[in-house]
Parts: C-alpha cells; structure tokens; sequence
C-alpha cells in the first residue's frame, strides 16, 4: 500500500539533486574504473579497445544499479528520490488503465472514482515536487469536477492511500476500440 506523504517541494529537489549526484558518482568511479581495468586485463596495446572499454561501462552500470537498488535505497539521504520514483510508479501503473479507469467513472463505480482522485491528488503533488505549475493549474479543473462528483456520491475526497484492488477492480471495464 502507497500512501501520499506531505513533502517540501524545495527540500524534495535538494535531496534528489543530492541523491542524483551521488548515483552519478558511484557510476563514473565505476564505469571509468571498470573500463580501464578491462582494457588493461583484455585489451591490446595500440589496439582497437572499444569493446572492453563498453565491457567496463556496462558492468560499471549493473553494478551501480545494484548498489543503488540494495545498499542506498533505504538510506535517509535517497527517501525523497525514492518517494518520488514510487509515486510515478504508481501514477504510471494507473496511467496504463486510464481508459477503464474513466469507464469506471462513468459508470458510478466507487473502486475507480477513488483511484481517480488518488490519481489526481498525486499527479497535482508531482506537479508541486517538479515545481511545474503551469501543468498544475491545467489539471485542476478536471480534478476539482470529479472532486464535486465525488461529493455528491458521498466518497471521501481524501484518497491519498493507493490501494491496488481498485486498480483490479477496474480492470473488468472495456474499453471499445475505435
């Protein structure tokens, strides 16, 4: 279960600049210093070494993949980063559905009016953390109409936990092809 959390937009980018900055670090000591290891391991002296120099930046790449994933994803200093990715994770798997999500909505079915609003509250958050308010003013109108639908179904407007059985629940709408 993925729940909206309040965050400062500023100190959101700060902490994924910081986080970015390190990542980008750990991959360029690694990438370099593979592909120079492999050059020097496998390569030919005044050869043509471009293989073993992209053998090292791969594995430079996996290795930093793995160490983000399982060493620094839970670290203080990547919460925001990681917050962030899951909530576009998140947006994303909904995103995927939309066509039957907006059945859903048209046919009254609580299950996709909350996921929509879900949906809308962190598309509106992701707006804010980007600092991109001019796509946060255009999208507030369509929230604030399936807001008001959702009040005259007596739903609670405050959906900022996902809950992935209504993304399920959704998914029996199809959609006609055109």
């Amino acid at each position: 279960m993925f729940e909206i959390t309040p965050f400062d937009p500023e100190s959101y980018r700060r902490q994924t600049r910081k986080s970015s900055l390190v990542v980008i670090a750990i991959f360029a000591a690694l990438g370099m210093g593979l592909a120079t290891l492999s050059v020097a391991l496998f390569g030919e002296p005044g050869g043509n070494n471009f293989r073993w120099n992209l053998a090292g930046i791969l594995a430079g790449l996996v290795l930093t993949v793995l160490i983000v994933r399982h060493k620094l994803w839970h670290q203080p200093f990547m919460a925001a980063a990681a917050y962030g990715w899951q909530l576009k994770r998140n947006l994303m798997r909904i995103t995927n559905v939309m066509h039957q999500v907006e059945a859903g909505v048209a046919a009254g079915d609580p299950a996709a009016m909350k996921l929509l609003r879900f949906y809308h509250l962190g598309v509106a958050q992701m707006h804010r953390l980007d600092g991109n308010s001019s796509a946060e003013a255009d999208f507030a109108r369509k929230s604030d109409q399936h807001l008001e639908r959702m009040q005259e179904q007596d739903l609670a407007p405050e959906q900022t936990c996902y809950d992935p059985a209504w993304l399920e629940a959704v998914k029996k709408y199809k959609v006609a092809k055109k």
